[in-house]
């Protein structure tokens, strides 16, 4: 798809799309350039990248050259390079903002070529190359946010891209965009720093972190994030981030009220609103993403026993399109959640397992 690819900016997804186009072989040669010569060495020793380079002569002769730096930096990496960049090359990015993204590009790359925003939704509390995944945009939303002056070619190109790398593509404005994610993602993150913030300040954290549970550990995952990615994030999205933290605060407040009062009845309504709202994301055809058909089982522990199902499953030509480790309790077993892309399979499966003596159930999402 590509001759040379230039990624600036070698960490987490950085690193997962270069190990992904050279998995893929999307590109004939995967560039790595950035600040760090630390995390440019590790890049080339796990293979995310051919080779290292120096900025900003790094883009010259490239036909693909993707800036994964914070987007705080975006600008100044970008205005380095413009002058180096070839004859219709095309300049993405992977920021968790647009506009001010898109601004800046319009302003930066020259006629010769070309800017298409994008983000892929995919990523993990693990920061660095370390953490890179050559799988982790598989089944992700990859979004996209050409403007009217985008060229036809750069969009199809762009898209072709995501597809690539396993994304599924979406394509909004950049002012959607961030309205968007700035719900669904910049939200939930400021909400997980505060909540472990509050419980973290109080005098008796000693006694009390400790104890936290899954609900504390899944609610607040997201909080052991890159701090200076998440800063720019909050800063350059700031509008749409605010006014979702005042529809979060009134929406606290009413709960807060209600529990003040001994106000059941407004608690259980309340509650189960976001019960119907929650379960509702899951639900068959809703969204983007297509529909999984799932199998919870019960398996004892004891090594081997997910490859022996994964070996049961495979030899039957059943293909397990994603698997989640719900609870483990150690030397005695745990759940497991199996998905699959078709009811045909599900049953299949559920039928297979069963017929093996592993308890299973079937649930839709």
């Amino acid at each position: 798809m590509f001759n040379r690819a230039v990624i600036i900016g070698v960490g987490l997804i950085g690193g997962s799309l270069g190990l992904a186009l050279k998995e893929r072989k999307l590109a004939g040669e995967v560039v790595g350039a950035g600040r760090s010569l630390e995390s440019l060495d590790l890049a080339v020793e796990y293979g995310a990248v051919d080779r290292a380079a120096e900025l900003p002569g790094a883009v010259a002769g490239a036909d693909l050259v993707i800036v994964a730096t914070p987007v705080g930096v975006f600008r100044q990496v970008l205005a380095g390079c413009a002058s180096y960049l070839e004859p219709g090359a095309l300049v993405t990015d992977v920021g968790s903002t647009k506009a001010g993204v898109v601004r800046a590009a319009s302003g930066l790359v020259p006629p010769r070529a070309a800017f298409v925003g994008g983000h892929p939704m995919a990523g993990s509390e693990v920061t660095g190359v370390s953490g890179a995944d050559p799988y982790l945009f598989e089944n992700a939303y990859y979004i996209l946010t050409p403007t009217t002056s985008t060229p036809g070619w750069a969009l199809e190109s762009a898209s072709a891209l995501a597809r690539g790398v396993g994304a599924i593509v979406a394509v909004m404005s950049p002012g959607e965009h961030d309205q968007a994610v700035a719900a669904v993602s910049h939200l939930p993150h400021l909400v997980a720093a505060a909540l472990v913030n509050s419980v973290a300040g109080r005098p008796d954290r000693d006694k009390i972190l400790p104890l936290t549970a899954g609900g504390f550990r899944d609610t607040t995952r997201i909080a052991a994030g890159n701090p200076e990615m998440w800063r720019d994030i909050f800063l350059s999205n700031r509008n749409a981030v605010l006014e979702l933290v005042r529809s979060f605060r009134h929406s606290l407040g009413q709960l807060e009220e209600a529990v003040a009062a001994g106000d059941g009845r407004a608690i259980e309504e309340a509650l189960e609103y976001a019960r119907q709202v929650r379960s509702a994301l899951s639900a068959r055809g809703k969204g983007y993403l297509p529909a999984l058909y799932e199998i919870v089982v019960t398996v004892p522990d004891k090594p081997g026993i997910i490859g022996s199902m994964a070996l049961q499953l495979g030899e039957a030509g059943i293909n397990i399109s994603d698997i989640e480790i719900l609870r483990v309790r150690e030397g005695e077993g745990g759940t497991i959640r199996l998905a699959f892309a078709t009811l045909k399979e599900q049953e299949r499966a559920f039928g297979l397992l069963t017929a093996n003596g592993i308890p299973a159930r079937r649930r839709n999402s």
